[in-house]
């Protein structure tokens, strides 16, 4: 198929290069045009604007930053509206608001395009893998039509109509975040108490405490680089979405407000630019101790 893929960033680039892979050809576009030299040199175009990546596409995916970004690209001079038409699909990859996520849905079927919301998760080694799990949202028949080519890319779980998909990557999102504190905590604790770091480690992936923040990030902590690959501003971008979907949803969400709190600190104290799992690092400060381990701790964007 021709697809259009705006957006290489560090998830973006890597699910694309999949898809070059699996025989498409593509045109690629992104702020920064070094990011698309990978792709260029495995046959890929490159296009200036969102628009140039759409036209003449039978798929076009963006995977942008956040709800202001994908706006602009779609609705904004030379979005991907002033270029796609009947036939076409548009699969949007960005962690969205699911309100805007329906919005953008109704412009595209205007112009007789038909959208999907297909948020990520299962970071960049996933990315890389062809392991990304994706939630979708949208008329099922085009989800269908168009799983094969997302499958190139990852597992597609079909979660709904419009926004079910942005809903599902905010509750994912959720639940990653109260479970990256809780494991700072817990194995703080532990340690703190006289466990050895690595027994209890061991122990908490089994059983009731099983996680999968456990077992990819903590080797992130235990190298002591906190898992540069997702950003506390990102994080924290996130997590105002998750909480105003749960305002939206009138649903109280105390730990979720928390744990906003908690990463909202982790990013003051030490920049929005560290990686996402200084939010252990914050209790490891608090408890001066470190959680730092030996071993061959490979960074999971590596493998």
């Amino acid at each position: 198929m021709r697809i259009g893929f705006i957006g290489l960033g560090t998830m973006g680039g890597a699910a694309a290069l999949n898809l070059i892979r699996g025989g498409h050809q593509l045109t690629v576009c992104d702020l920064d045009k070094t990011r698309g030299e990978k792709h260029l040199e495995l046959g890929a175009k490159w296009a200036d604007t969102p628009a140039e990546a759409a036209i003449e596409t039978d798929i076009v995916f963006t995977m942008v930053f956040g709800p202001k970004q994908i706006e602009q690209v779609i609705c904004g001079p030379d979005g991907v509206l002033s270029a796609i038409g009947a036939g076409q699909v548009w699969i949007d990859m960005t962690t969205n608001q699911p309100e805007l996520a329906r919005n953008l849905a109704v412009r595209v079927a205007a112009t007789g395009a038909q959208a999907i919301d297909a948020p990520v998760t299962g970071a960049v080694d996933g990315a890389r893998n062809g392991n990304m799990t994706q939630f979708a949202g949208g008329d099922e028949a085009v989800v269908e039509r168009v799983r094969p080519v997302m499958e190139l890319m990852g597992p597609v779980h079909y979660m709904g109509p419009s926004g079910s998909g942005s809903i599902t990557k905010l509750a994912s999102n959720q639940l990653w975040a109260i479970h990256a504190a809780a494991m700072g905590e817990a194995l703080v604790m532990a340690v703190k108490s006289g466990v050895d770091l690595r027994s209890a480690w061991d122990a908490l992936k089994i059983g009731a405490s099983e996680s999968w923040c456990l077992h990819h990030d903590a080797p992130s902590v235990f190298a002591g680089h906190y898992d540069p690959s997702f950003t506390l501003d990102l994080c924290q971008k996130d997590l105002d979405l998750i909480v105003s979907a749960c305002d939206t949803a009138g649903t109280a969400a105390p730990m979720t407000r928390l744990v906003r709190d908690r990463f909202e600190l982790a990013r003051v104290t030490y920049g929005g630019d560290k990686g996402e799992l200084h939010v252990v690092k914050l209790e490891e400060d608090a408890a001066d101790i470190s959680l730092q381990l030996e071993g061959n701790w490979v960074p999971h964007w590596e493998k």
